[in-house]
């Protein structure tokens, strides 16, 4: 009767979604992570800047705070909203991707014009693309499944989509950004369920662009040769990553200790953002490294977790998100850390939810936010499915509980 009971008051509740526990620490684990080696590596490029040891820390602190609020109306919104308007969203990313080469509104910085100048501070776009981009895709999949599935047309518009991305991105230029988008784009549509054979075939025109982007300009050129031998050029286009190498070396199994690292004292160059990993090697060595890659690891491993169970138990649209958010975080994880190691050539990636960064930091949670939102949506349908199971067996145990009564009664 009890169970009856508790069955009947659930139903009567609805079913209750929750954010999934694990992926949630691993993300605050994170960002924790994050502040505390943003305050460490960044203190010697303030200071030769004079602008006060923890101004990048300050900073960080704003935008994680934006971050966060960012974090948590995506956490409220229905992923259906997002579905209803991704052709608009779409739209909204071409206007911001073009709106650099704007003169006065795009801003050129280190030669590239990836950011927009709002006055009392700066936006990359690129960072709010990869985001629209996985929620097109989620949603075209959800549109055309029979068509992704079976027809060699029906990979044609989120290709193309993320081939016209791609030229804006390489037009600023932004090669590593605009791998990632072909990664994850060929990722989820194969996720989606689309022939290996077709994405061959569909991806086979990419190539020569790629092989042109990479090598047309003298500087890509260099970082693709360099990272093979940097100690060949240690003091000119091998000096990052030669001095990363130092970093991650001098760690051994412990690190330094936090805040003692030797290389962020304006030998590293961009110690706080692009090349923090290097920092958390030498500072907490191979026992920071594993904690860093073990937090990417929990997250990404149970976001594509739940959003297999998504898709399997017909939340397609939350299955799918949370696929392409776990894959573009793993990603530029993997990247960033690669280039790190040396096992990739350098790539202006920053390392999420860890590198100091504005837009990055801002749009990065608001992505983690969304994943969160799928995975609750995700539990909920998973409870509802178990309430909607146990009803019958709870009525069954009911009547039977009744018959005895009611023979007593006779």
């Amino acid at each position: 009767m009890f169970s009856f009971d508790t069955t009947q008051a659930k139903r009567r509740q609805g079913p209750r979604g929750s954010f999934d526990l694990w992926l949630l620490v691993a993300l605050i684990g994170l960002v924790s992570v994050g502040v505390v080696m943003v305050a460490s590596s960044s203190i010697a490029v303030a200071d030769s800047q004079h602008l006060g040891p923890f101004y990048f820390l300050r900073k960080h602190l704003v935008f994680l705070s934006l971050g966060l609020i960012a974090a948590s109306m995506a956490m409220r919104t229905e992923l259906k909203l997002f579905e209803k308007y991704a052709f608009h969203l779409m739209l909204l990313a071409f206007v911001l991707l073009l709106a650099v080469f704007v003169p006065h509104l795009g801003m050129r910085l280190n030669g590239a014009r990836r950011w927009l100048n709002l006055l009392v501070t700066t936006f990359q776009p690129v960072e709010a693309v990869k985001l629209i981009l996985v929620v097109y895709i989620a949603s075209y999949l959800v549109r055309h499944r029979e068509s992704v599935e079976t027809r060699f047309l029906g990979l044609f518009k989120p290709v193309m989509v993320a081939g016209v991305i791609v030229l804006l991105l390489l037009a600023q230029p932004d090669f590593g950004s605009a791998t990632l988008v072909i990664a994850v784009t060929i990722a989820m549509v194969w996720l989606g369920g689309a022939r290996p054979i077709f994405l061959f075939v569909m991806g086979l025109p990419l190539m020569p662009l790629l092989y042109i982007a990479a090598t047309g300009e003298s500087y890509r050129m260099k970082r693709l040769t360099t990272f093979m031998d940097p100690w060949k050029d240690p003091f000119n286009d091998g000096f990052q990553l030669t001095q990363s190498l130092m970093a991650i070396g001098r760690g051994e199994w412990t690190g330094v200790g936090l805040g003692s690292s030797v290389l962020k004292l304006s030998y590293l160059p961009e110690a706080h953002t692009d090349f923090i990993f290097a920092v958390i090697g030498e500072e907490l060595g191979l026992a920071g490294v594993v904690l860093v890659i073990g937090l990417f690891g929990l997250a990404v491993g149970r976001g594509l977790y739940l959003g297999l169970k998504g898709v399997e138990i017909g939340q397609r649209f939350a299955g799918y998100v949370a696929f392409g958010i776990s894959l573009m975080l793993a990603m530029q994880a993997i990247v960033s850390v690669g280039v790190n190691l040396g096992a990739l050539p350098t790539k202006g990636l920053t390392l999420p939810l860890i590198s100091y960064g504005g837009s990055s930091m801002v749009l990065t949670c608001a992505m983690a936010g969304v994943l969160l939102r799928a995975t609750f949506e995700i539990n909920r349908a998973l409870d509802a499915r178990q309430i909607t199971t146990r009803m019958p067996a709870a009525v069954a145990a009911a009547d039977a509980a009744a018959k005895p009564r009611e023979a007593v009664v006779a």
